[in-house]
């Protein structure tokens, strides 16, 4: 029971993300982008990182099926 839980999880973040990120940049949408820069010219240091909003949203919809799925197990066994 853990484990096909743990796998309905993981693959809808999985799955969410990566299908969000893949919009992203298809149809270049800059909030669907994970963009990433390192600089360091002479210990000048810059970083920049992208859009994080796929992975909360990955997140939202993990939470949301892990729900679904085991309120789904627990009226089948009722």
């Amino acid at each position: 029971m853990k484990l096909k839980s743990f796998v309905v999880t993981f693959g809808s973040f999985v799955l969410t993300t990566a299908l969000l990120y893949l919009i992203g940049y298809v149809f270049t949408i800059p909030l669907l982008m994970f963009h990433y820069e390192y600089t360091d010219n002479a210990n000048g240091f810059f970083l920049t990182t992208g859009s994080l909003v796929p992975i909360i949203i990955g997140l939202v919809i993990s939470f949301i099926s892990e729900r679904i799925y085991l309120y789904k197990h627990r009226t089948r066994l009722s």
